[in-house]
């Protein structure tokens, strides 16, 4: 499973440096200032979220038993949800993505949690 965390955490980094530069010079014509900010957010979010994914990938790696996977899929799912709804907002100005937006918000703080409950698993 640590293959798969380190993957997608390099995927979900490389699409936040991705995002960021794409907001940050293709987008700052075409979104207001509000718009722009919630795109940003999106991108900053999606970054330490991809980074938290490599640390549960290395984790789980050295420490294979443990609650790594639900971590590693609770981020997974927040970087889906709250990053997905927020550059969708963003990009289309529909106002309903942002409802969807803290469910994703929820994935990233029990990820956290399940992050924290594995740490404490490990013997030694």
């Amino acid at each position: 499973m640590h293959r798969t965390f380190w993957t997608l955490g390099c995927v979900f980094g490389f699409m936040a440096v991705a995002a960021g530069a794409f907001g940050a010079h293709a987008l700052r014509a075409r979104l207001g200032p509000e718009m722009l900010a919630v795109w940003e957010t999106a991108a900053r979010y999606q970054m330490y979220h991809a980074l938290a994914l490599l640390a549960v990938a290395m984790a789980a790696a050295r420490v294979p038993a443990g609650g790594w996977t639900a971590a590693g899929w609770l981020f997974t799912a927040g970087i889906v949800v709250f990053c997905g709804s927020l550059y969708l907002l963003a990009f289309t100005g529909t106002r309903w993505l942002g409802a969807v937006t803290p469910l994703g918000g929820l994935c990233f703080l029990a990820g956290w949690i399940a992050l924290a409950l594995a740490a404490r698993s490990v013997k030694g």
